[in-house]
């Protein structure tokens, strides 16, 4: 009797553990898409687990600032600025990072977003 209960036991755990590595890995999955937002409006979308060689985007003009975006292979963050705090450089890579890169003087914003 004892030996039944264990068995539905060990059971029980491989599928709570089998449930939670499945969440776990359509989260990553999901995760792997940066998205760009220029003052309110999505610029682009980009899905890291799909580059394969790194690259750069400037976003901005010469009259209202720009930022240089740095896209590598799983992750993206921003090189250069031409704000006065430079706070988006300093916010690293994503994903990685605590949220989502901001620099308010231009109104961009880098998330995860969903597949």
């Amino acid at each position: 009797m004892k030996t039944k209960y264990w068995i539905i036991i060990i059971v029980l755990l491989a599928l709570l553990f089998g449930g939670l590595y499945l969440v776990q890995r359509h989260n990553a999955r999901a995760s792997q898409v940066a998205e760009i937002w220029v003052d309110g409006t999505l610029f682009k979308r980009i899905d890291l687990s799909q580059v394969k060689e790194a690259y750069t985007l400037v976003v901005g003009d010469l009259e209202k600032g720009s930022n240089t975006i740095l896209v590598e292979p799983g992750r993206i963050r921003v090189l250069e600025a031409d704000c006065p705090d430079l706070l988006c450089e300093k916010q690293g890579w994503l994903p990685g990072g605590a949220g989502p890169i901001v620099c308010l003087p231009h109104k961009l914003i880098i998330r995860m977003g969903e597949e």
